[in-house]
């Protein structure tokens, strides 16, 4: 029965390897929405970097060359993790996955991409903004996806810091220069996660361990990850609070910021107590919808205290 099961992904990967390569492949490669939403904290880190608005071409060109490197981290991750995808349900129809994509022809679409957006980042941004990037591209791709990943249950931890690189890296393309308000924008990110992703990894926990990630709820069970989850989470509604106290943010900030961290609380208390996979699933649906509110109230408080 286990061998049968196992087939399957192999079946599926040479029947789909056999259908037509379309453009919407190649932007499945790039994980269009993960960048989105990293393009969303760019844009505001710009935005939160001067009183006013920044100019078009620093908001055209620092999110079009940071988006095309983000989206080479995200092929290279593609490749790296081929045959996890085949195990796993939520990633097994990747292209790469499949088939239908080659991992080659992939690599060199990811190579096109970070080339053409260092060019882009060095030509018409800063260089501090296209080392910064190419840096998080290889702590992303390189560091967590070829070795954390598979090495340590604290991989999204420790290799965390490559996604919460967005904010900084819009802020550097404005001003040229690394400041503390930027950091704290990074550290948010930072914080958010290890409750995000450990949420997603409960709700996968089968899947991880079938595909040999040592994932903290694989390594060290459920109860474990759901107290760590909820001991990030106090620590993100800290560090959230962080821009009010610098004096970042005022009243509106803090008001959203309390009430979403409020919010991310209810839901991991909720998880410890119950040990439930969906609500381990809807934990991490709405860390997402978090990040994101926050940092458009965040945005928004900024614009009518200017």
């Amino acid at each position: 029965m286990s061998k049968s099961v196992n087939a399957l992904p192999a079946q599926t990967a040479a029947s789909e390897s056999n259908a037509s390569i379309t453009w919407r492949d190649y932007l499945e490669l790039t994980k269009p929405r993960v960048v989105a939403l990293m393009i969303l904290t760019s844009v505001i880190g710009m935005m939160l970097a001067v009183p006013g608005l920044p100019g078009w071409e620093v908001l055209l060109y620092g999110n079009l060359g940071i988006a095309l490197l983000a989206g080479a981290a995200a092929v290279v991750n593609h490749v790296v993790d081929q045959k996890i995808d085949t195990i796993m349900a939520r990633t097994r129809k990747r292209p790469v996955a499949t088939g239908r994509i080659a991992p080659l022809d992939a690599l060199m679409f990811a190579t096109l991409l970070a080339c053409v957006g260092m060019v882009v980042l060095m030509w018409k941004v800063n260089e501090l903004t296209a080392w910064l990037t190419l840096a998080s591209l290889v702590g992303y791709a390189g560091v967590y996806t070829l070795f954390l990943k598979r090495a340590t249950p604290q991989n999204i931890t420790i290799g965390g810091l490559a996604g919460a690189m967005p904010p900084l890296l819009g802020w550097t393309a404005v001003t040229g220069q690394i400041e503390g308000h930027a950091l704290l924008l990074v550290l948010i990110i930072f914080a958010w996660t290890p409750p995000h992703f450990w949420a997603l990894a409960i709700h996968r926990k089968e899947e991880y361990a079938e595909a040999g990630i040592p994932m903290l709820p694989v390594t060290h069970g459920n109860r474990f990850t759901e107290l760590h989850i909820l001991l990030y989470t106090l620590i993100l509604l800290a560090v959230s609070l962080l821009p009010f106290v610098t004096g970042m943010s005022g009243i509106i900030y803090l008001v959203g910021a309390l009430l979403l961290g409020l919010r991310f609380l209810h839901y991991a208390v909720r998880l410890l107590k119950g040990d439930d996979r969906r609500v381990a699933f809807n934990t991490f649906k709405y860390s997402i919808t978090y990040l994101m509110v926050l940092f458009v109230v965040l945005l928004v408080d900024h614009f009518v205290f200017f």
